[in-house]
C-alpha cells in the first residue's frame, strides 16, 4: 500500500477516534420516537422538567409549593404512599431554613438495606427557573420509576424516593433527612441526579467513606451502557468545593452512593436561562441510561457489602464498559513500563537505530512546546479579558462563546506543536524525537502514582507508545495504519479533559487545555511525524485558530440569545438613616447606569458575596422609602455562668422578606450559638476546628431563610462583658414589585446576576449584645 494511502487512512483513524470520544459518550434520541410503557422515555421526562421549571421555585416562593405539589400528585398517579418531612436544620456553615422534603417507599420483598432515588426540586435563588438543576433530576427519577413498575417488577430491597428541599441554600433537606428521618439509616446505596450546566455528557462521581471498589464493581455489573467516569474526574470532584445532597449522606449518615451530573453550557448554570429549552435532551436521555439499569440491578442487588477498604483506578472507553485495575498495580505498572520503555530504548541502541544525542535533543521541542503553548493559552484568556471587559459579568468564568475560545486555543496549540517539531524533525528521527515524551510521560505518572492516584492509570496510554516506540524501530511495512489505532487510548483517555476543564473551572484553564493537547500530541508524534507536510498542517490549524478566534468575537456581544448578567440592590441603612443603590458588575449597562451616576467604589463588606469572591462593586445615593425595620430584642439572661454572659434574641420582620443574614467581626467567637434551638456544626470534623461560631473563618454568623414570617430566635453565649455588635441584613427578592422605587424592568438581552443576591430590597439595622 502506497504511504500516502497509508497516511490517509492513519489520518481517518485518528480523526474518528477524536470524533467518537466526544460524540458516542451518550445515547441519541428522538423525541417523536413512540417509546414502550415499560421503558424510559426522554420525551415523558420532559414533560416533568417543562411543568416544573415554568418560573424559579426557589424555597419561599409560590412557585416552590407548585412544584411541591406536581411532583406529589405524579407520585400519587403511580399508586404511591406519600411522606411529608419537615423540619429547621442549620448546617454547618450557618444556614438555617426550613426545608420540606418529599418521600415515598416501594416496599421490597427482602429484608436488606434500601436502595434511595435522589434529587432536589428546589431552584437557585433567585432567577432560576432551574430545569436543569435540578427539574431534570426529579424527571429522571419519575419516569425511571413509572417504567419500572410498569414493567411489572417486584424489588428485592425497599426502594426509597427522596426529592429534598433547600439544597440550593445549604444541603439542608438532605440534613434534615440524614439526622431526623428513620429511613436514612436502612439505606445501602444511593442514586443521586444533579448538574451544574445545560447539557454535555453525564458524569458518574462516586461518594464513599472508604474504598470504592464495591461500588464501581456494582457500576460495572449493572451494564450501564454510556459510562462516563474516570478516577481522576473524582480526585478533582473531591478537592472542589461542589457539595452535593449526597456528600451529606456521606458525611453524616456514611451511606455509599452515586453521583450522577452534567456540567457543559455551564453558562446557564443558576441562571434564567436554565429553562427547558436550554436543556439537552442528549443529556436527558443520558441520565435515563444510567437509571434504568442501575434501578433494576440494584432494586435487587444485596446493598449490605458496599463498604470496601480496596481502591481501585477506573475510566471508559466510549462504546465500552469501565476499565478498571486496583491501586495495589499502580506501582508495579509503573516499574514495568520503566523496564519495558529501558528495555525498548536499549534494543534500538543496538540496532542503532536510536542515539544518545538526537534522544536528548528531543527534550527541545517537547519543552518548547509545551512552554509556549500553556503560555499562549494563558495570556490568549488574559487578552481576552482585557479587549472584551464584558466577559467580567459572568460569574461562571465560562462565557457564551466559551467553546469558540476552547478550539481556538486547541488549534494553536497543534499549531505550535506542528510547527515546532517540523524545526527540529529530519529524515528518519521520528523514533528519536518520541523518547523524550515517554520519558516525560514516566515521570508524570510516576508523581501521579505518589500524589494524585486516581491519575495512574494515564501508565495505559504510556505503554501504548512504548510498543508504538519499539514498531518505529522495527520499521514495520503496515506501520502507520496500526500506530495509529494504538494511539487511540491516548485520544479516548485525554480527550475528555482537554474539554471539560474549562467547562468546569473557567476559561482561565485553557492553558491546561493547551498543555494537555501537547501532551496529547507527542503521543500521536508517531502518526505525525510521519507526515511530510507539518509544517502545512501547523499552518491549517493556525489558520482555523484564526477563523475560530473571528467567530469568537463576532459571538462576544451580549443579546437576546446571550444576555447580558447585571445586577441592582436596594440597601436601607436604618443605622445613618440614608440609602443606596449597589451592583455588583464591573462595568454599567443600559439598565443600571442611570442608578450610578453618581457612584463611589463600594466598601468591601463582603455582604452576600458569591462563592466566586463577588461582592458590591459600586454603590451611590438612593432615595429614601418607607420601609419598616425589623423588630429586635435582646434580653440578657439573669442566671449566666460564672465568666459567660447569655443574650436571647428574637428578630421578627415586619414585612414580607426571604432571607436573613446576621454578621459579627469574625475575632468575636461565641462560647455557643443557636438558632431556633439548633446549634452548627464543625465545617470537617476531625480535620479542621474552622466552626461559623466558635473558630470563625468569616464575619458571617448566620443565613436564615425565611419560609413564612417565622420568628427567628437566637441564644448567644459571649465572654463575660464582650458586647459584640451585630449587623442585621434583611432582603426581599421584591425589587420590580416595589411601587415606591419604580424601577423598570430589564430589557430581553438582559438577566439577573447569578449566584448574588440580586433585584432585592435591604434593611441594614445594628444591634448590641448589652
Amino acid at each position: 500500500m502506497a504511504k500516502n494511502i497509508q497516511a490517509l487512512i492513519a489520518l481517518l483513524v485518528l480523526i474518528a477516534g477524536i470524533t467518537w470520544s466526544v460524540q458516542g459518550t451518550r445515547p441519541y434520541v428522538d423525541l417523536d420516537k413512540e417509546v414502550p410503557a415499560n421503558e424510559f422515555s426522554t420525551a415523558r421526562a420532559f414533560k416533568h422538567v417543562q411543568a416544573l421549571a415554568q418560573q424559579p421555585h426557589y424555597v419561599g416562593s409560590a412557585a416552590h409549593s407548585h412544584a411541591r405539589n406536581y411532583i406529589v400528585d405524579q407520585l400519587e398517579n403511580l399508586g404511591l404512599l406519600i411522606e411529608m418531612q419537615e423540619g429547621f436544620t442549620l448546617n454547618k456553615t450557618g444556614t438555617l431554613v426550613r426545608s420540606q422534603n418529599i418521600l415515598a417507599r416501594i416496599a421490597g420483598k427482602g429484608e436488606g438495606p434500601a436502595l434511595l432515588l435522589m434529587s432536589h426540586y428546589d431552584s437557585a435563588m433567585h432567577s432560576s427557573p432551574g430545569a436543569s438543576d435540578a427539574a431534570s433530576g426529579v424527571a429522571t427519577i419519575l419516569e425511571a420509576i413509572r417504567a419500572y413498575r410498569a414493567s411489572g417488577n417486584v424489588p428485592a430491597n425497599d426502594i426509597i424516593l427522596l426529592f429534598t428541599d433547600a439544597e440550593e441554600l445549604g444541603l439542608n433537606g438532605a440534613e434534615l433527612f440524614v439526622k431526623e428521618h428513620p429511613w436514612a439509616a436502612n439505606v445501602g446505596l444511593a442514586l443521586n441526579f444533579e448538574s451544574r450546566g445545560s447539557g454535555g455528557n453525564s458524569f458518574m462521581l462516586l461518594e464513599t467513606n472508604g474504598g470504592n471498589k464495591a461500588l464501581i464493581d456494582l457500576f460495572t455489573e449493572a451494564e450501564v451502557p454510556y459510562p462516563v467516569t474516570n478516577s481522576l474526574a473524582y480526585s478533582v470532584y473531591k478537592m472542589l468545593p461542589n457539595d452535593t445532597d449526597l456528600t451529606v449522606l456521606r458525611e453524616q449518615g456514611n451511606i455509599n452512593g452515586l453521583n450522577f451530573a452534567f456540567i457543559d453550557d455551564h453558562f446557564d448554570y443558576h441562571t434564567a436561562t436554565d429553562i427547558p429549552e436550554n436543556l439537552d435532551a442528549r443529556t436527558l436521555a443520558h441520565q435515563g441510561s444510567y437509571l434504568m439499569p442501575l434501578l433494576k440491578y440494584s432494586a435487587s442487588a444485596p446493598l449490605s457489602s458496599l463498604n470496601s477498604e480496596e481502591d481501585v483506578l477506573f475510566f471508559d472507553i466510549p462504546g465500552l464498559n469501565l476499565v478498571t485495575y486496583p491501586y495495589s498495580w499502580v506501582f508495579p505498572l509503573l516499574f514495568i513500563s520503566l523496564l519495558l520503555l529501558l528495555a525498548v530504548i536499549i534494543f534500538g541502541m543496538l540496532k542503532k537505530k536510536l542515539k544518545v544525542k538526537p534522544m536528548l535533543k528531543g527534550f527541545l521541542p517537547l519543552l518548547l512546546s509545551l512552554f509556549l503553548a500553556g503560555l499562549a493559552g494563558y495570556f490568549f484568556w488574559e487578552f481576552a479579558l482585557w479587549f472584551y471587559p464584558q466577559y467580567q459579568e459572568m460569574e461562571h468564568g465560562f462565557t457564551y462563546n466559551g467553546y469558540w475560545y476552547l478550539a481556538a486555543i486547541i488549534f494553536l496549540a497543534l499549531a505550535i506543536c506542528f510547527y515546532v517539531y517540523h524545526r527540529f524533525r529530519k529524515p528518519q528521527n521520528t523514533h528519536e524525537l518520541l523518547v523524550a515524551p515517554l520519558i516525560l510521560w514516566w515521570i508524570i505518572i510516576a508523581l501521579a502514582a505518589v500524589y494524585l492516584k486516581g491519575a495512574a492509570y494515564f501508565v495505559l496510554p504510556l505503554m501504548f507508545g512504548i510498543v508504538q516506540l519499539f514498531i518505529l524501530i522495527l520499521d514495520l511495512k503496515w506501520k502507520l495504519i496500526l500506530l495509529a489505532f494504538l494511539s487511540l487510548p491516548a485520544i479516548f483517555i485525554l480527550m475528555p479533559f482537554i474539554l471539560s476543564f474549562p467547562v468546569a473551572l473557567g476559561l482561565k484553564m485553557l492553558f491546561l487545555s493547551a498543555v494537555l493537547v501537547v501532551l496529547l500530541f507527542v503521543l500521536l508524534w508517531p502518526v505525525f511525524g510521519a507526515l511530510r507536510s507539518n509544517q502545512l498542517f501547523g499552518f491549517v490549524c493556525f489558520v482555523i485558530f484564526i477563523g475560530l478566534f473571528l467567530v469568537a468575537h463576532f459571538k462576544s456581544e451580549f443579546n437576546e440569545a446571550r444576555p447580558r448578567p447585571n445586577s441592582l440592590v436596594y440597601v436601607a441603612d436604618k443605622d445613618r438613616n440614608i440609602a443606596t443603590w449597589n451592583t455588583y458588575d464591573a462595568g454599567l449597562d443600559t439598565f443600571t447606569a442611570a442608578y450610578f451616576e453618581d457612584a463611589e467604589v463600594a466598601q468591601q463588606e463582603n455582604w452576600f458575596g458569591s462563592k466566586n469572591g463577588s461582592s458590591f462593586s459600586k454603590t451611590a445615593p438612593a432615595p429614601q422609602i418607607m420601609l419598616p425595620a425589623p423588630y429586635i430584642s435582646v434580653q440578657k439572661a439573669s442566671n449566666e455562668a460564672e465568666g459567660e454572659d447569655v443574650y436571647h434574641v428574637k428578630i421578627a420582620p415586619n414585612r414580607e422578606i426571604n432571607r436573613m443574614a446576621l454578621f459579627a467581626d469574625k475575632a468575636v467567637n461565641f462560647k455557643s450559638f443557636k438558632a431556633n434551638g439548633l446549634e452548627a456544626g464543625y465545617l470537617q470534623p476531625g480535620q479542621s476546628e474552622l466552626h461559623v461560631h466558635k473558630s470563625r473563618w468569616r464575619d458571617q454568623l448566620l443565613s436564615y431563610y425565611a419560609v413564612s414570617k417565622d420568628t427567628l430566635r437566637l441564644e448567644m453565649t459571649v465572654e463575660e462583658g464582650l458586647q459584640p455588635k451585630i449587623t442585621l441584613l434583611e432582603a426581599s427578592y421584591d425589587l420590580f414589585e416595589n411601587t415606591q422605587l419604580q424601577v423598570p424592568a430589564r430589557d430581553e438581552a438582559m438577566i439577573p446576576r447569578p449566584f448574588v443576591l440580586n433585584d432585592a430590597v435591604v434593611v441594614k439595622k445594628t444591634f448590641i449584645l448589652k
